[in-house]
């Protein structure tokens, strides 16, 4: 495995190679009880501890990713959850070429369109993800899109129109 402070650059690059388009990022950093609640599904399972504390344990990237067929797509790059079966089946995969143990696997990746709606809630409570149905995903589907390197995400092109209203 490759030393973690290489893992948010690489993970950011398989990103980009496999032309998702990132709609919303943000570096931040999960206490506790943060980690608890996003957890909260597995709470009493050998496991949630350590999952709890891996997430509180520094700094981490949230992203809102978009593509078709995101979720299963996103899944499949991040490899199987544990990293002995990762390394050996999917070696290129995230996990396979990251992860250090089953709860340190480097990534964590929606397992359906309603857990992304929610955990998207948890990390960016001010995205309206209805208004960006409306409004930008047809924008981004159509191409009028840019990647902003320095806010790491892609934007749609505003034409005068927009701009006025």
């Amino acid at each position: 495995a490759q030393p973690l402070r290489l893992c948010p650059q690489a993970v950011h690059e398989t990103i980009l190679s496999n032309r998702f388009l990132i709609v919303r990022a943000k570096k931040l950093r999960c206490g506790r009880e943060e980690s608890r609640r996003f957890y909260r599904e597995h709470a009493g399972r050998f496991f949630y501890q350590r999952l709890v504390e891996f997430m509180a344990s520094g700094p981490m990237w949230a992203y809102i990713l978009a593509h078709e067929n995101a979720v299963p797509l996103w899944r499949s790059l991040m490899g199987p959850t544990k990293v002995f079966r990762a390394r050996n089946s999917v070696p290129d995969s995230i996990r396979g070429a990251y992860g250090l143990t089953d709860t340190r696997n480097t990534t964590h990746g929606s397992d359906s369109p309603a857990s992304a709606s929610r955990e998207i809630a948890f990390f960016f409570p001010e995205f309206n993800e209805q208004l960006w149905y409306q409004q930008e995903e047809p924008r981004l589907r159509s191409g009028q899109v840019y990647y902003n390197a320095e806010e790491h995400v892609h934007c749609v092109f505003r034409d005068e129109e927009t701009e006025l209203t």
